[in-house]
């Protein structure tokens, strides 16, 4: 399956506020975001992508611009890479790339037989298969709550240790099918297995701890005027990024006349887009996407 750029159109016209920029796409996937920037700034601005997905790495390199830069490392070490106050624009689009749900053998999907790793990196941290080989029902039952928000976790959980304990889990079906065979709601729209899965890429993948890290290290290295255009596909990431951009209150004691003083960096200059019909109509995965861009003031 073709991999189309979510919201591509809105995110870099509020991106792109100086052709001869310099800017940073922090998730590479298939290039489509890149290459779209690519097309609209100068030959003497800069972008720089990141994808800690070997693949997506690989396919970055094919681009042979003088004024781009491919990094194969994750979005928390911008501050690996840039100066303070030296980056006009930074975009996140948070989606898993398609390809990953489309190629079994990566791992990340119900549909597919493939391994059960679920890693983006995988020469680093351990497979999803590994990690269930240990974790206690507990541990499972909390991930598949805060990551899933998954009501049925301590049955699935159950199962899992159930099966475990006569065969090693080793593959997407396998997972896919203990979910499945004791999910009570049947006859969903979505598969049973759908919010497990994504509660497990999420954990294995530290995605909510990365995005923090890398919000802070963005709005360092973002010089003033600079802009922030963040696409989420869920509750969990876009709440992270409004708590993340959320004015703070400074208090002082009640007989100083100013009671409250509002800290804020950054100003909210457009909050929840969404993608349109047609895009939709076009590419399913695009239905939940929510886009919020921030000014540095």
């Amino acid at each position: 399956m073709l991999h189309f750029p979510v919201l591509l159109e809105e995110s870099l016209d509020f991106l792109i506020h100086k052709k001869n920029g310099k800017y940073v796409d922090c998730t590479y996937g298939r290039g489509g975001h890149t290459q779209s920037i690519l097309n609209r700034i100068d030959a003497d601005a800069q972008l720089t992508s990141f994808d800690k997905d070997l693949d997506a790495f690989n396919h970055a390199s094919l681009i042979k611009n003088k004024n781009f830069n491919a990094i194969h490392n994750s979005f928390n070490k911008l501050e690996n890479t840039f100066d303070k106050e030296t980056v006009d624009g930074i975009l996140y689009d948070l989606g898993t790339c398609s390809t990953h749900f489309d190629e079994g053998n990566r791992g990340f999907s119900f549909l597919h037989d493939g391994p059960l790793d679920m890693r983006f990196n995988v020469t680093k941290g351990v497979p999803l298969s590994a990690w269930l080989k240990k974790a206690t029902q507990k541990e499972i039952m909390d991930i598949l709550y805060k990551y899933g928000d998954e009501k049925h976790a301590k049955i699935i959980s159950s199962s899992i240790l159930d099966h475990r304990s006569k065969n090693e889990i080793k593959s997407t079906i396998q997972l896919a099918n203990i979910i499945e065979d004791i999910y009570p709601e049947k006859r969903k729209k979505i598969h049973p297995a759908t919010k497990s899965f994504q509660a497990f890429r999420i954990h294995i993948n530290n995605e909510l701890g990365e995005l923090k890290q890398s919000l802070e290290q963005a709005s360092n290295i973002l010089v003033k005027n600079g802009i922030i255009v963040v696409i989420s596909f869920h509750s969990l990431e876009d709440n992270i990024v409004k708590e993340f951009f959320k004015p703070s209150v400074m208090n002082f004691p009640k007989d100083i006349p100013l009671n409250t003083i509002e800290e804020k960096d950054f100003k909210c200059i457009a909050k929840k887009i969404r993608p349109t019909e047609e895009e939709v109509a076009l590419n399913k995965r695009s239905r939940s996407a929510i886009m919020r861009v921030f000014k540095k003031i």
